[in-house]
């Protein structure tokens, strides 16, 4: 931790000339490369699906301008910015405060919403006990209270320049230090609950979000008249600014808009509920109860696990007892033919689903590999195997053959004639064996969850597997 090393720390955001990227190119690519962090409110995943505030309006704003919506967790606010002038970002998303100094190196959207920063204390040991205003009177409720006082706050934050101008207002020093970049304004709440550190300073809706669950805290001291939360982009993407703030002036208007807000932020039961859950990716980073059986079965297939935890979710959302109008049951939606050629007497039992859920994968990935030598490759025709049957996906190998496209390559190729299936020129075409197949769905169900797969990669840890993990079998049935 510094001690209020100043604006020209070297961790402060530098000026760095913007490249010239804006929203023509950024459609032309295909995709707006967004910057949040892992926080309760920006970006996390929660029982195997990504959540999160602005994540929840980015995809809608994705959505708008037609391209897809590419995730980058960054947990330092100075390096969001220098990523964002260098190109490795457009937006960042950050839960961030428009400040003057900010301005000098990033440009602001129109604001999400307007907010107070808030003092965050502990209360006193036997504050159960006590009335409200014996509470108060060991609180501090007038600004001037915090001269001479440490306050830790999260470096490169808006804090920092709330805090200096603070204590020229009151006329004596607040001794402002500076936690790592790093640091999230919500762990530096846990230290104040945990008696770790005196004081932090917290956007007050952040502040009043994480109270529900570090109830010993108190949050009712403004530092601050009410500030700007925005969006940053580039100086140089005027066309994507004036594009997001068209778009914010319609979503305003709408009470979609404000159901998102109220999810994260005033729903504090449900908030409270989903952040001490062993299945969020800023707690545990546990994804499901199903992990180390998941770990297991990946380890058969040499599968990075949280691909196959993707593959998972998208079949069941983890429920063992999940069902589908096929007559598909358990995790992996094994269909009863299948499951009795592996040996499966409880389709609803975690651990015989994934393990011959996995072996059948394993047989898919085996006949591919005889004619596409690329494992990243494989992994697009295995899954739509899985979900279509490798009879269809032969079938699209033959057509793109026939139409001159390359039969090992799925995007723009195989995918393509996948999804033509559906039209009788092509499912009555001499080369195919398999007939009709409605094959947007396995070309969206491979999209989804390569999606996840990456949004997962950044949150949850590649671990190894436990090595008691294939004995033993969660309690639980339903992901709680």
């Amino acid at each position: 931790m510094n001690k209020d090393p100043g604006k020209d720390s070297e961790n402060s955001p530098q000026e760095i000339e913007p490249v010239a990227l804006d929203l023509p190119k950024i459609k032309e690519r295909g995709y707006l490369n967004a910057l949040v962090d892992n926080s309760t409110t920006s970006y996390f995943i929660y029982k195997g699906k990504p959540m999160g505030y602005e994540y929840e309006l980015l995809e809608r704003f994705c959505n708008e301008i037609g391209v897809e919506l590419r995730i980058t967790v960054t947990e330092d606010i100075a390096e969001s910015f220098e990523k964002i002038n260098k190109g490795e970002g457009d937006i960042a998303a950050l839960n961030l405060t428009v400040t003057k100094e900010r301005k000098k190196i990033v440009s602001f959207t129109d604001p999400l919403y307007f907010v107070r920063q808030v003092l965050v204390q502990k209360k006193p040991d036997n504050w159960r006990s006590m009335k409200l205003h014996e509470i108060d009177r060991e609180l501090i409720r007038d600004p001037v209270e915090l001269i001479g006082k440490e306050v830790v706050v999260r470096k490169s934050s808006a804090f920092t320049e709330r805090l200096r101008n603070l204590s020229s207002e009151i006329g004596g020093d607040i001794i402002i230090i500076e936690d790592s970049g790093k640091t999230e304004t919500e762990e530096l709440i846990r230290q104040v609950s945990e008696g770790e550190i005196p004081f932090t300073v917290a956007d007050e809706d952040v502040a009043m979000l994480n109270a529900t669950y570090y109830q010993n805290v108190d949050v009712k001291t403004p530092i601050s008249f009410s500030q700007q939360i925005a969006w940053a982009v580039r100086d140089t993407s005027d066309s994507l600014r004036n594009t997001v703030n068209r778009w914010l002036e319609k979503q305003q208007k709408t009470t979609d808009y404000y159901v998102i807000y109220n999810r994260y932020f005033k729903n504090l039961k449900t908030s409270a509920r989903r952040a001490a859950s062993e299945y969020v990716s800023f707690n545990s980073g546990n994804i499901s109860p199903y992990d180390e059986l998941i770990k297991t079965g990946a380890q058969r297939i040499d599968w990075d696990w949280r691909l196959l935890a993707s593959l998972i979710y998208q079949e069941s959302k983890f429920d063992p007892r999940a069902e589908s109008w096929v007559g598909a049951e358990g995790l992996m939606q094994l269909m009863e033919s299948t499951a009795d050629q592996y040996g499966v007497s409880n389709l609803s039992d975690p651990k015989q689903s994934i393990k011959a859920g996995t072996k059948y994968l394993k047989w898919i990935q085996k006949s591919i590999a005889k004619f596409i030598p690329d494992s990243a490759e494989q992994i697009k025709f295995v899954l739509a195997s899985y979900n279509v049957g490798l009879g269809h996906v032969e079938d699209a190998r033959k057509l793109a053959e026939k139409y001159g496209e390359d039969p090992n390559v799925w995007e723009g190729s195989v995918a393509k004639y996948l999804e033509l299936k559906s039209k009788e020129k092509y499912y009555t075409d001499p080369v195919v064996s398999f007939g009709y197949c409605r094959g947007t769905e396995p070309v969206h169900y491979v999209e989804e969850i390569l999606y996840r797969y990456e949004q997962y990669k950044q949150l949850i840890k590649g671990d190894e597997v436990d090595a008691e993990a294939e004995e033993s079998t969660p309690e639980e049935s339903v992901v709680s």
